[in-house]
């Protein structure tokens, strides 16, 4: 047992005997290992943050909007194709596994509550959009299909719509004047936040006030046109099933023909989701990468602070190799050095690169830092292999040496 503890031991003596080599060979771990958990953890934070962010829309959240798409090969489809009420109602008839949908035809129009006002874009919809945004109401409660069959008119506030009206009260029961109508606030909702799509700034009332007060677009075939299609998939895991479903039910009520491309666009939350992350999740090993180049010199470091030690210490070499310590003796005291500092380089390096997310997660409110146990390990994993292989060849060197050249050495 003594016998395996001899090169710690050693090893502990020549790190304590010369502080400051040691201090500025376990520097550049030091810097390695924290630039590896840092950016490792902040890159990994951000893929979470910006995911919960489109997941929070609903994660089985399809949209589906008319015109144009865009492709490697520019414009794709007929910009002046359209969505109709009628093709919403198609899809929530003929579609399985749909939980809700929700047509809207949105404007933009100036509100006035009492002394204030501002410009907001309303949304004419269905109860159905509730379910499909996944949205939750702060005061009140979301009007219902008896309120859109008979066209109340009244209103369900995004957060930001109705702390600019109201500041901190709670407006339900309040009137307000969108454009020329009075409508009645029933509901306010909580906030979503910023993502690809957001009811935060937006007015809700039923479709068939918005149809009411504004001049109704159709289509040559007298279908009403409507701005876009919001669907709630039943199940997660099954939007790809329901959106091929969709394309081609949509590519039948439009009459295209095989040849010719979607005049419309569908977007999947979770298709999305997978997308960013995936974009995000190599972004995090680029920074990985970045940081790894630190640990790379840090090793660089120890194998020449170890050669500049098997210099300063020929003369000791010499000395044991001549009271019978054998090649693997000293190979073995010089390459536990090497990972002793590494090791002791890559415990510092954990706190300081710790330390360093708990300071971004304090000052930047966007993004909250993930630490997880695999990053750590990889880091310090990294650093004592880095120490090890760039401490094979000092040992080797000092291994091989001559005690006789070595017991001469001044």
């Amino acid at each position: 047992m003594n016998g395996l503890l001899d090169p710690i031991t050693s090893a502990l003596s020549s790190v304590a005997a010369h502080k400051l080599r040691s201090f500025l060979t376990v520097l550049g771990i030091v810097i390695g290992v924290a630039a590896v958990i840092a950016l490792l953890s902040i890159g990994r934070g951000a893929q979470v943050e910006i995911v919960s962010s489109i997941e929070s829309l609903g994660a089985n959240l399809v949209q589906i909007m008319p015109g144009a798409s865009f492709g490697p090969g520019g414009v794709r489809g007929s910009a002046s194709a359209a969505l109709t009420l009628e093709d919403a109602e198609a899809i929530e008839q003929e579609i399985a596994n749909i939980a809700a949908v929700a047509p809207q035809l949105r404007s933009s129009s100036q509100v006035i509550a009492g002394e204030e006002n501002t410009v907001a874009t309303i949304t004419g919809t269905t109860p159905g959009y509730r379910i499909a945004y996944n949205l939750k109401l702060r005061y009140g409660t979301f009007f219902s299909d008896y309120d859109c069959a008979r066209g109340a008119k009244v209103a369900v506030l995004g957060s930001t719509i109705a702390e600019d009206l109201y500041g901190e009260l709670n407006p339900v029961g309040e009137t307000i004047r969108i454009g020329r109508t009075v409508v009645h606030i029933i509901g306010v909702l909580e906030e979503k936040g910023a993502s690809f799509t957001s009811a935060d700034d937006t007015i809700i009332v039923p479709l068939t006030v918005v149809q009411q007060t504004t001049t109704q677009q159709r289509t040559a075939s007298g279908e009403h046109v409507i701005s876009m299609i919001g669907i709630s998939v039943r199940e997660k895991g099954q939007s790809e099933e329901v959106v091929n479903s969709i394309t081609e039910l949509l590519r039948a009520r439009h009459g295209l023909l095989p040849t010719e491309d979607d005049d419309f666009n569908i977007l999947s939350a979770e298709e999305i989701a997978s997308q960013v992350s995936e974009a995000l999740g190599i972004f995090t090993v680029f920074l990985g990468a970045i940081a790894g180049i630190s640990l790379l010199v840090g090793g660089i470091g120890v194998m020449n602070i170890m050669l500049v030690s098997v210099l300063e210490r020929t003369r000791e070499i010499g000395i044991r190799k001549a009271l019978g310590a054998q090649e693997k003796d000293i190979w073995m005291q010089f390459l536990a050095e090497a990972a002793l500092l590494s090791l002791a380089g890559g415990v510092i390096g954990i706190a300081t690169g710790w330390g360093i997310s708990i300071g971004v997660d304090h000052f930047v409110e966007e993004i909250t830092p993930l630490i997880a146990p695999d990053i750590v390990l990889l880091a310090v994993s990294v650093s004592v292999g880095i120490g090890l292989f760039f401490g094979v060849y000092p040992a080797y060197r000092a291994s091989r040496l001559n005690p006789i050249d070595a017991l001469r050495t001044e």
